[in-house]
């Protein structure tokens, strides 16, 4: 499916469409969060809005440098393998383990509060701030899940030799 998909996002013009869009959510992010963060006092779902947008534009900027960096400086295939070397190895997993899930977290968190912000009505009974946590709590499960299939089932990983540049190795 990569393979597939990559005959696409990987055309320069839409590569090129892509990272300008990723920049552009970036450089707004950031803007919103100095204008956003002098406004107080802010509510629970307010403050997760913009620390959740400030991880996530730091992210970002992280995890697209070192997919270039992968491909043009590494000359690596910018696949499973690459993204899950830091995963399963020790001490490498300490530092990803955290970033990925507290990306996936970021996500889901920023959803979350601006449904609350821009929901009114309730859905099935349920209130929107209700909603939200769901949001909230539907993230983290697919955290986890992202995690086992990452990690074969919380085990080991067998990284093939030329990934060990990126531990080490």
């Amino acid at each position: 499916m990569m393979d597939t998909l990559r005959r696409v996002y990987r055309n320069p013009l839409v590569e090129a469409l892509l990272l300008g869009a990723v920049l552009v959510q970036m450089v707004s992010g950031l803007k919103l969060f100095a204008v956003s963060r002098k406004q107080l006092p802010l509510s629970g779902f307010d403050r997760l809005h913009l620390w959740s947008g400030l991880y996530l534009a730091v992210f970002l900027l992280i995890h697209v440098g070192a997919i270039l960096t992968g491909r043009f400086l590494l000359h690596l295939d910018t696949n499973y393998y690459f993204g899950v070397a830091g995963l399963a190895t020790f001490p490498f997993n300490l530092f990803f383990g955290p970033y990925y899930g507290l990306a996936i977290l970021a996500f889901f968190g920023h959803l979350a509060a601006v449904h609350q912000k821009k929901m009114s009505r309730s859905v099935l009974g349920v209130p929107a701030g209700g909603q939200s946590w769901l949001i909230l709590a539907g993230g983290l499960v697919i955290m986890l899940v992202i995690f086992y299939g990452l990690t074969n089932g919380f085990t080991s990983v067998t990284i093939p030799a030329e990934y060990g540049v990126l531990i080490g190795k």
